[in-house]
């Protein structure tokens, strides 16, 4: 049998060398340091090769109940909270500013008429009682008594702050609420909302979740994201200088996307500092923009092993800190058009489980920070 832990501590010892080297010399501007990594391209693939082989057989030394594919949320929170900790999501009432004529008008095109929010209670009802129907409805899959108060639908900071405040303190004030999950667009975080997230954030555990989809702007034009990729950049900055925790949805599948720009966006938040990410598979719902693209036959969409292959490619070469907060997309089987095969959402992630089985592979083993 192949000695690991020998092997592991050779290759240990070796990247220690190598690092050691490029540490000795110390660089006065990017300009000289890009001259030495030219001069020394050899020493630089050694390293990167010699850390992927590491992280390999620590995978190999692992057991099975150590072993973890991704980095899954709900873990996640368990060693916050100690427990399992589950969300319910809320409707607050909100609207969009690419919906209601204020940077454009109909929303995404992939969106319907309740925006993300198709398994909320709804917006008549008070916050109270929609946790309470939420806990009710949550209850009959999972046990717990804690949950996460997740502001689901259309942009949830878009209104007037003494609102935000209200709602978000409202939510906070039930028993059952121990943190605040916040669903937002880049361009609706001015300086007043940023400061009740702030001060929300010194007093419960909270994250901002930010529809970027994707970093290609040409294809964000087309859907009708209504902003540029440069203000969820300077978002993020502003959200890590109040140290606000910050999950980034990307949708994979979008139409005219190049190839792999969905790995692109998922690296390019990363570099931005994400704590987690929510990847979803492009489906499409009745009465949108994109159900006439699709019927006109200019979209096609993803097979699930097409959607799989590319789900196991952004896990392998992300972070293995970044929290992995969903993995597909579900619509409502009522209005979904296509693809059909997305409504067995536990199949789909059965088999993302079995592809990384298959190629015995897990977050960040291609990732080389």
């Amino acid at each position: 049998m192949k000695d690991y832990q020998k092997e592991l501590l050779l290759l240990k010892e070796r990247k220690d060398q190598l690092m050691k080297t490029i540490n000795s010399h110390s660089f006065s501007s990017e300009k000289e340091y890009n001259l030495f990594v030219k001069e020394n391209v050899n020493m630089f693939v050694e390293l990167i090769k010699i850390t992927k082989e590491i992280k390999d057989i620590q995978w190999k030394l692992m057991n099975d109940i150590e072993r973890q594919n991704y980095l899954d949320y709900l873990k996640e929170l368990k060693e916050k909270f100690n427990e399992k900790i589950y969300k319910v999501s809320l409707d607050g009432g909100f609207t969009c500013p690419n919906r209601d004529g204020k940077f454009s008008k109909g929303g995404c095109i992939f969106c319907s008429e309740n925006g993300s929010g198709d398994f909320t209670s709804g917006k008549l009802k008070s916050i109270h009682q929609q946790i309470d129907e939420q806990i009710e409805l949550v209850s009959k899959k999972y046990k717990g008594n804690k949950y996460i108060a997740y502001f689901q639908n259309f942009t949830n900071t878009y209104a007037d702050v003494n609102y935000l405040r209200k709602i978000y303190e409202e939510a906070l004030s039930h028993k059952n609420i121990v943190g605040l999950a916040i669903a937002t667009r880049p361009d609706c975080l001015g300086n007043d909302v940023l400061e009740l997230l702030n001060e929300l954030n010194k007093k419960t555990f909270l994250w901002i979740e930010l529809g970027l989809q994707t970093i290609n702007d040409e294809v964000a034009k087309y859907f009708n994201r209504a902003y540029e990729t440069k203000i969820y950049e300077e978002a993020t900055k502003k959200l890590n200088k109040l140290n606000i925790k910050f999950v980034t949805h990307i949708i994979i599948g979008l139409p005219k996307e190049e190839n792999d720009d969905y790995l692109k966006t998922a690296i390019f938040s990363q570099n931005c500092g994400t704590w987690g990410l929510k990847l979803h598979l492009m489906y499409v719902v009745k009465n949108t923009s994109l159900e006439g693209l699709y019927k006109s036959g200019n979209l096609k969409v993803h097979t699930k092993e097409e959607y799989v292959e590319k789900i196991v490619n952004v896990l392998e070469n992300i972070s293995p800190e970044i929290v992995i907060h969903r993995m597909t997309g579900d619509g409502d089987r009522e209005t979904l058009v296509a693809p059909l095969w997305s409504i067995k959402k536990i199949d789909v992630l059965n088999s993302i489980h079995k592809e990384l089985k298959r190629q015995n592979t897990y977050q960040g083993r291609l990732n080389i920070k």
